[in-house]
């Protein structure tokens, strides 16, 4: 029986790379719904390639002027409720959440409510609500599949081992585009050098976090909901190679890793085909090519964006909110040439000082607390 999947953010790099893994067999997939933003000359390809029944793009205009492009047969939304169209609406029993940022939790939200099992590549869904999600996924007995590559290695890893057994999980970090410059050298980097990372091909907001860490606090806060696992057993190692994708220590001693080339169809497809594994467009690791892998001790000085999140998440309730907005304002700002690259650290501080706490905040009071803090931190 073929799969139905319908991905949200499919013109992003999650979504085409979702889309090239569908390709590489299609006798295997039907693709139900396609969500975009506003690049409607790549969806208008993936919809000539893959038929979707229905697709949403970001605005009204936009969805009038692809609607005279395409088939009669294909459905065209717009706007949030586009999102939850395609999220849970369609005959859908797969959903891929690639889109960027916190955007992701209400469509995603809605899949869950509707049984779709999940394949989740949206962080910031669980970082900014993951006591809700983990719930909302318990209740409708749906699942939670990861497709970040250090979370579907640290899922790989725990395939048929017990929870109790885990002494620590080691998630591992490239370093991102600065890795080679100390803090001083940071100083008056552009946009550009920024956006250069040097092992993945990710999109401009996450290429930005994982030079300042941000990514892997942000994974730190999502391996805690995933796995249920307390932050003094979350460690994070520099790993430049990008090889080892993270490990699992047992108590034993024992550490098992998962290992592949950089490639981020390879996580995408075992989301996708879970249990079972198939063959992929992806190339083979040559470790005798490769030579020798490296790991360093993550300093904390260095990148304290990852402090940050790991206090945010400690602190829980709606701290990590607080810090996954204020961050992806500052993100913004500085793609925009508003802010230097050093400031993104320095306002996510201000704002995560200046917020008090909330204590078990329901989804209103989260995105009220999510509005607080991106407009606290426009402005710094």
């Amino acid at each position: 029986m073929k799969k139905r999947v319908s991905i949200l953010g499919s013109t992003g790099s999650i979504g085409t790379q979702t889309l090239d893994v569908i390709a590489h067999d299609m006798d295997s997939y039907v693709v139900e719904g396609l969500a975009a933003g506003s690049n409607t000359a790549l969806l208008l390809q993936q919809i000539k390639r893959f038929h979707p029944k229905k697709v949403s793009v970001a605005t009204k205009a936009l969805a009038d002027d692809l609607k005279l492009q395409v088939a009669s047969s294909t459905q065209v939304v717009y706007g949030p409720e586009g999102l939850i169209e395609i999220a849970a609406g369609t005959d859908a029993d797969f959903v891929v959440s690639a889109l960027v940022g916190s955007q992701g939790l209400r469509p995603t939200l809605a899949a869950i409510a509707a049984g779709k099992n999940i394949g989740l590549a949206n962080k910031e869904t669980l970082v900014t609500a993951g006591h809700i999600v983990t719930e909302m996924v318990k209740k409708h007995k749906v699942s939670l599949l990861p497709i970040d590559s250090e979370h579907s290695a640290i899922f790989q890893c725990l395939n048929g081992e017990a929870r109790e057994q885990i002494s620590k999980i080691v998630l591992t970090a490239s370093g991102g585009s600065f890795r080679d410059r100390t803090r001083a050298q940071l100083a008056g980097v552009t946009v550009a050098e920024a956006l250069q990372h040097p092992n993945w091909a990710m999109g401009a907001k996450i290429t930005i976090d994982s030079a300042t860490m941000v990514n892997k606090g942000l994974e730190v806060i999502e391996a805690h909901w995933l796995f249920d696992i307390p932050y003094r057993q979350i460690e994070v190692i520099l790993h430049p190679e990008s090889i080892i994708h993270s490990m699992v220590e047992f108590v034993d001693h024992s550490v098992m890793a998962q290992l592949g080339n950089p490639d981020m169809r390879v996580p995408i497809q075992y989301a996708l085909t879970y249990p079972h594994r198939e063959t992929t467009p992806t190339k083979p690791l040559q470790l005798t090519e490769i030579g020798a892998l490296h790991f360093k001790v993550m300093d904390f000085a260095r990148y304290p964006c990852l402090k940050m999140a790991f206090e945010a998440g400690k602190l829980g309730e709606s701290a990590p909110t607080v810090y996954n907005a204020a961050n992806e304002i500052a993100v913004a700002r500085f793609l925009q040439g508003e802010i230097s690259f050093l400031q993104i650290e320095d306002i996510i501080y201000q704002v995560m000082e200046q917020h008090e706490v909330v204590a078990f905040p329901d989804l209103e009071q989260l995105e009220d607390i999510d509005r607080w803090a991106r407009e606290k931190a426009s402005k710094c």
